[in-house]
């Protein structure tokens, strides 16, 4: 089983920006879709960019234009810059894996804080 490890996370001002890191503990070639969600203080996880195999890239309304999702199989990792970042970006990051393309995010790390200030 495939382990995340997410990193980068840290308290940046309004206007700045962070790179995420999701490191896998084994291959990603495989993995049909690498993504990542974040979850605010009592709201709702939510899908921020999505990534397949096929370098098919998706994001969430809220943040095109600002952020942009990769992945280096060779090194088993993805990751998500952030620029422009905002007061509302403030949320724990989390990397997930859906692996058969199948809308199953199984495989989740353990998150990483981002806070922005204003």
């Amino acid at each position: 089983q495939v382990q995340l490890v997410e990193s980068g996370g840290g308290l940046v001002q309004a206007g700045g920006s962070l790179r995420l890191s999701c490191a896998a503990s084994g291959s990603i070639f495989n993995i049909y879709a690498m993504g990542w969600y974040r979850q605010a203080p009592g709201k709702q996880r939510e899908l921020v960019a999505r990534i397949t195999s096929g370098r098919t890239t998706n994001y969430a309304d809220s943040v095109k234009g600002r952020f942009t999702i990769s992945r280096d199989n060779a090194k088993n990792t993805v990751y998500l810059q952030m620029n422009s970042l905002k007061p509302e970006d403030t949320a724990v990051y989390y990397c997930a894996a859906d692996r058969w393309g199948r809308g199953e995010w199984g495989i989740w790390g353990q998150g990483t804080q981002v806070t922005v200030s204003s």
